[in-house]
């Protein structure tokens, strides 16, 4: 009854953004549901629960690359071919690669004996269309939820925990990430042939605020909303801006994403197994595909292109290099980098990415700051501060808060979250088109 409940609960929470494209979820969960019957058949051959899995990742990323891709494929044929294909002009379902993935998940698991086959089509309903983690993340392996699935319970200390996560994420949401991304829409909307050094670097640090918080900010608020329902999630941020490699940042961010490609990609192909070159190829299929799972744009695929080769260069040579330097000169290294990519990333433009970068290295004839840079600093400093803290581990800072106090602390921070919201104007959500 508990799973009926919820599932119904998460289809009117998705169809009150989505009326018409529930019917692509739902469609996507009867199929992966009927594929894991089939692969549970004792008497199936291997060839032919090969087949099953492969009929099922055929459909879901049909209907992924249909509303994801089809007009960043018609667009290139066009503009290359000199034709005029019609766009399909469909906007792109909510969350739809979150759950695409997750349902891809499930068959993948039962092939391989990780999970039984789910008999329960409301308890497997539940699982792609929970509503928590649905629209943003993170991605969660069936695997993962198979148990809770079946058996759970809700305690008054854990809705409490989920209520506490809950409002710490509501609150880096709106309180940090919106207001951070003010400075960013400010700083990328300037002129850019006029820009300063710092002042290009001061937008992209803010940027890197704004979505760190933004996502993170989402996946506290799931993992809270999970708790209350008697679900643990796995995290999916430790701390990304404390990494000290490229390698280090991408064990950190988006967990769940860099979970998955490893799991259902990466390993598959052979991972490090079967010597260098095919560790290369395997890390370049990665990260290709990491990129463009972002979006349908060229940026996301230079993006993703970017963290590979840095990939592949640290665990053949840089790794070992970084390890003889000291801890702040390999922080150092990797906040460039990380920096340099959400230019990448932030840009669906080549010509104003290429500007921006400009800017930051001071090739478009520019000063190093100007008045405005002062002033944007200045306005700024203590949010700017409070980022940069809150990036940071918190356990040694932390003490035993009575209860009192922390009731005190989580209330404050829900009101605030709450006025900022009935009263601002920019409330961007930037993993809508993910």
């Amino acid at each position: 009854m508990k799973n009926l409940i919820l599932f119904v609960f998460s289809l009117l929470f998705y169809a009150w953004g989505e009326p018409v494209y529930i019917v692509i979820m739902l469609l996507s969960t009867v199929t992966d549901y009927s594929f894991g019957l089939l692969l549970s058949r004792p008497k199936l051959r291997p060839i032919q629960r090969k087949w099953i899995v492969i009929a099922s990742v055929i459909v879901n990323l049909s209907l992924l690359s249909y509303f994801k891709y089809a007009d960043f494929l018609i667009h290139n044929v066009n503009a290359l071919l000199g034709t005029h294909i019609p766009l399909t002009d469909l906007p792109l379902p909510i969350g739809i690669s979150f759950y695409t993935f997750q349902s891809m998940s499930y068959i993948i698991d039962v092939y391989k004996g990780k999970a039984k086959a789910q008999r329960n089509w409301i308890d497997f309903g539940t699982f792609v269309a929970l509503f928590p983690q649905l629209v943003a993340g993170p991605i969660v392996q069936y695997s993962t939820l198979a148990e809770q699935l079946r058996s759970r319970k809700v305690s008054v200390e854990l809705f409490a925990e989920g209520i506490r996560r809950f409002i710490m994420g509501l609150a880096k949401k709106v309180l940090l990430a919106n207001n951070i991304g003010l400075l960013w829409h400010t700083i990328s909307n300037s002129n850019m042939d006029t820009m300063p050094i710092l002042t290009a670097w001061l937008g992209i640090i803010a940027f890197a605020f704004q979505i760190y918080f933004d996502f993170s900010g989402y996946s506290d608020m799931a993992i809270g909303l999970g708790l209350m329902f008697g679900f643990r999630f796995n995290e999916n941020f430790n701390k990304p801006y404390t990494s000290q490699s490229i390698t280090d940042f991408w064990r950190r961010w988006h967990i769940s994403l860099s979970t998955w490609f490893r799991d259902y990609v990466y390993i598959p192909l052979g991972g490090n197994r079967r010597g260098g070159l095919i560790q290369l190829r395997n890390i370049l299929i990665v990260w290709l595909l990491t990129g463009i799972w972002h979006g349908a744009s060229w940026n996301f695929l230079l993006w993703g292109l970017y963290f590979g080769v840095i990939l592949i260069i640290e665990k053949w040579r840089m790794l070992a290099i970084l390890q003889r330097l000291p801890r702040w000169v390999r922080h150092v290294y990797a906040l460039i980098l990380i920096l340099i990519g959400w230019v990448l990333f932030a840009f669906d433009q080549f010509p104003a990415m290429l500007h921006y970068l400009r800017a930051m290295v001071g090739l478009n004839g520019q000063p190093l700051w100007n008045t405005d840079t002062l002033y944007m600093t200045y306005t700024n400093a203590i949010l700017l501060l409070v980022l940069a803290v809150a990036s940071l581990p918190t356990d040694k800072l932390r003490r035993d808060y009575n209860q009192t106090l922390q009731l005190g602390w989580y209330t404050v921070l829900f009101f605030l979250s709450v006025a900022y919201l009935v009263d601002a104007t920019f409330n961007p959500f930037l993993y809508f088109r993910f």
